[in-house]
């Protein structure tokens, strides 16, 4: 699959990462890249089912693009959030439903996180993906 450059190049980053434990700080440091989406709007609706974290997503079209606002109350969930972030915003919905979570293991992710944590980035990737359908 192609991805947008940006994706590419953070896949290539963590690809040459060995050590989990230093892919899991580069995942803490792609918390920054989250659209914050403020507590006072989480609902039901936006709650990331199946997450051990309280995780919310929200995506929003903007100018015809995708625009994916998160937040939880973990730094870990952020930064997967940040990456998913990173792969999709900016997109238009028909080519960031092109997208599979595949990117993830390559970058070599979910082996550095619990299963429980990577079922919880599956479920995250899977909501993001339905809401999206909703534009197209």
């Amino acid at each position: 699959m192609t991805y947008p450059a940006e994706l590419s190049e953070l896949i290539e980053e963590f690809k040459d990462v060995e050590d989990k434990m230093e892919r899991l700080e580069m995942v803490f440091d792609m918390a920054d890249e989250v659209v914050p989406f403020p507590a006072e709007q989480w609902t039901n609706q936006t709650k990331v089912q199946g997450c051990q974290s309280e995780a919310h997503v929200h995506v929003q079209l903007e100018d015809g693009k995708v625009l994916l606002l998160s937040g939880a109350d973990a730094k870990l969930v952020q930064g997967l959030m940040g990456i998913l972030t990173l792969a999709i915003n900016g997109s238009a919905p028909a080519q960031a439903l092109l997208l599979s979570p595949d990117f993830a293991e390559e970058m070599g992710i979910l082996n550095s996180l619990s299963p429980s944590r990577s079922n919880g980035f599956r479920n995250m990737f899977d909501k993001v993906m339905k809401d999206i359908r909703q534009f197209v």
